[in-house]
């Protein structure tokens, strides 16, 4: 392939990635640079042109059952703050980094995958009609399913903006205030972002063990520093409680209550129960069983290929959430992977071109770690140790719960002027 080639003579590679949040439009995004001649993008780092790397033409499909990318680590917020809420959910067609012609989106859900013959079946959500899309390339990013209140369960903006709206005016008119259950990384969150916004507000956040953060592998520290956070905020926090009955009542003014009866004796009453301890469930049943474990994590190399066992394995990358690798779930983790799966995608056509075997991109394990908001500050804790304070939520967060943080790593907001080369 000539490096000097034109987009516009360049050949044309199909990619389908299934999932528009994180690591999908990551992948997106990056695709589009390396067609370009552009080095990938990274965080905070200008673009680079790079004349020896081939142009590509890409017709790229991105699958997602909502009509547009929504900030999913801003959900504590966004179900407390309706002018928020606005900014969390950006319509696909609204997204200025991805308006080009080689990226078409389709509000549709993927039904499956026919590796050997590489296609990819859709379904639209609305009409019910199926189509097959055939690609070179796969990526599965459509992550983990999660139940209200965790996520909004609206596949609309419109819908969406209605579903939070009448959550916030129930949390907000709680005579007998808010329980949230649950001491993970979404119910202290959830629970903090309450409180924050609504400082006259009761919240509780009740837990079942001796410590906040009992799943996951953190430091003593860590879950010390978030429960100490938590309760500055005005959050009671009510450890070692575990719920066994809910009952719910009608009042002598005409509305309802929670009555909530706990293991240990312990009663209480809430206007609005939040419960944030579902666990997260896999989207991937659209992929072969030979391509997932037990659970549905796509089972990957390091490279972010499917492992040999699935027809044309090489074809197939996952990012994101769906990825059976080591770490804590997180959209660091999401947009990363997606950055290494465009790499590697970009990486094989050149060999096709070329004969040289590509050097990947590799994940590197992923240890426990990090970020969480708790009202006007963070905690974060990694190999490093753990850090705390307001300089933590700005350096992790900003001021909107990592909207930023991500519309900039991924250029959401498209390329600057200066750095376009065509």
């Amino acid at each position: 392939m000539d490096s000097a080639t034109n987009v516009e003579d360049a050949p044309t590679v199909k990619v389908f990635i299934a999932g528009g949040s994180y690591a999908g439009l990551s992948v997106a995004v990056n695709l589009l640079d390396l067609g370009h001649g552009l080095s990938p993008r990274m965080f905070q780092q200008p673009y680079a042109h790079h004349p020896s790397l081939p142009r590509v033409k890409w017709d790229i499909t991105i699958a997602d059952e909502r009509d547009g990318f929504y900030h999913l680590i801003g959900s504590p917020l966004a179900l407390a703050d309706a002018e928020y809420a606005k900014k969390a959910w950006v319509k696909f067609q609204d997204l200025p980094g991805l308006q080009d012609s080689q990226i078409k989106f389709t509000q549709t859900s993927v039904s499956s995958v026919d590796c050997e013959e590489k296609t990819a079946t859709t379904i639209d959500r609305t009409s019910g009609i199926a189509t097959t899309h055939e690609y070179d390339y796969f990526v599965a990013a459509t992550g983990l399913r999660r139940v209200w209140p965790v996520v909004p369960q609206s596949l609309t903006r419109k819908q969406y903006l209605l579903e939070v709206e009448e959550h916030i005016h129930a949390v907000a008119s709680a005579q007998h205030g808010v329980v949230v259950v649950g001491g993970g990384a979404v119910g202290i969150e959830m629970a903090a972002e309450l409180k924050l916004v609504k400082p006259d507000s009761k919240v509780t956040l009740i837990h079942s063990r001796e410590k906040l953060l009992s799943s996951e592998n953190l430091s003593d520290e860590c879950k010390d520093k978030a429960l100490e956070l938590l309760r500055e905020t005005g959050v009671e926090v009510l450890l070692s409680h575990r719920l066994t009955n809910t009952t719910k009542v009608e009042t002598a003014n005409g509305s309802s209550k929670y009555e909530l009866e706990f293991t240990n004796g312990h009663k209480m009453a809430a206007s609005e129960l939040i419960m944030a301890v579902s666990k997260s469930k896999s989207t991937a049943i659209y992929l072969p069983s030979l391509a997932v474990d037990e659970e549905g994590y796509v089972k990957i190399e390091k490279n972010g290929t499917f492992s040999p066992g699935t027809p044309n394995a090489e074809f197939h990358f996952c990012a994101g959430d769906l990825t059976k690798w080591s770490g804590i779930k997180r959209c660091g983790w999401a947009m990363h992977s997606g950055h290494y799966a465009a790499q590697n995608i970009h990486k094989l056509i050149l060999k096709q071109h070329t004969g040289q075997e590509p050097v990947f991109m590799e994940f590197e394990e992923v240890p426990p770690m990090i970020g969480l908001a708790v009202g006007a500050k963070a905690v974060a804790s990694g190999p490093d140790g753990t850090v705390y304070g307001e300089g933590t939520m700005q350096a992790y967060f900003k001021d909107d719960l990592g909207f930023t943080i991500c519309w900039d790593w991924m250029g959401l907001g498209g390329r600057r002027q200066e750095e376009k080369t065509d």
